[in-house]
């Protein structure tokens, strides 16, 4: 099939257009990983772009032995795992009733899950809720608050009625309840839109800043976003996070070349785990939002 010259002018603009957003993506994480592994008369001096001028792990060593990266990694990693689990069990749970005709009130409570979209979680109210709790200064104060998505359940919800009605009563002809149905042949036939609900829950999860600044009081509890955000905000605490004099900093390193290494660190995980989940990314969006 042959383009006309109508459509190969388009698809040239539209490749361009592609390639120059790609690239405003792509070169400030370029510029990161140079400025991180640069040596120190070159970040000083202000010439690194997006190549490392020459080779210093300086950075990752004094981040890693003197901050509480590995730490503060660890509690990313278990307020991402658990919210996620939390998130998606619950987000599960409640699209699929919501997805069967025979629900009673289903358009209530799915129009009062709509109109909750319209107004976000104020700071002030959701602190005093935690507080009346007594889950303040407990990951609990970051899990329950957002524990599901409004969109995310219509997503997941909208993918559930596209499923074959016959295919359910099929399985309930042979004995098969509800729990069975949906644990053996709803929710393997749903790996597309899950994938990608759990990649919009890990990146809320993991780069949650806000919440954990206001809720979280203990600093062993803080998470990889509020030390990056903690580093790049105050030069004098990365100094005596890293137990070195000012004179020591400026032989060894910059305070850009440490803040750029932490921001690497925060952001490679989800760098490693977007690939996997990239071929449902769009098929899951698209197939669980064609009906809603």
């Amino acid at each position: 099939m042959r383009l006309s010259l109508g459509e190969k002018v388009l698809y040239v603009v539209n490749y361009s257009l592609l390639l120059l957003a790609g690239l405003s993506c792509l070169i400030p994480l370029l510029h990161l990983v140079a400025l991180s592994l640069s040596e120190y008369d070159a970040v000083a001096s202000g010439f690194v772009g997006i190549w490392p001028v020459g080779v210093n792990l300086d950075a990752y060593r004094s981040l890693m032995d003197g901050t509480p990266i590995v730490k503060c990694f660890q509690n990313s990693v278990v307020i991402t795992g658990f919210g996620v689990l939390f998130s998606m069990v619950f987000t599960i749970l409640a699209a699929y009733p919501l997805s069967k005709p025979y629900f009673y009130s289903r358009k209530f409570f799915t129009l009062a899950i709509v109109f909750t979209m319209l107004f976000g979680i104020q700071v002030i109210p959701a602190f005093l809720v935690n507080r009346a709790l007594e889950i303040v200064n407990t990951y609990w104060s970051l899990w329950l608050p957002g524990l599901i998505s409004a969109y995310n359940l219509l997503v997941l919800k909208s993918f559930f009625e596209q499923l074959p009605e016959e295919m359910s009563e099929a399985a309930q002809m042979d004995g098969c309840n509800e729990w069975r149905l949906l644990w053996q042949i709803v929710l393997p036939l749903s790996m597309p839109v899950l994938a990608t609900l759990m990649l919009f829950y890990g990146v809320g999860y993991w780069n949650a800043f806000q919440s954990v600044l206001i809720n979280i009081n203990d600093s062993n509890k803080f998470n990889l976003a509020v030390l990056v955000q903690n580093m790049i905000a105050n030069q004098s605490l990365l100094q005596s996070m890293n137990n070195l004099q000012p004179q020591d900093i400026q032989e060894l390193l910059t305070p850009q070349s440490i803040r750029s290494a932490g921001i690497i660190v925060m952001i490679v995980p989800l760098l490693v785990v977007y690939p996997f989940l990239q071929k449902y990314f769009v098929k899951g969006v698209l197939i669980g939002a064609v009906k809603g």
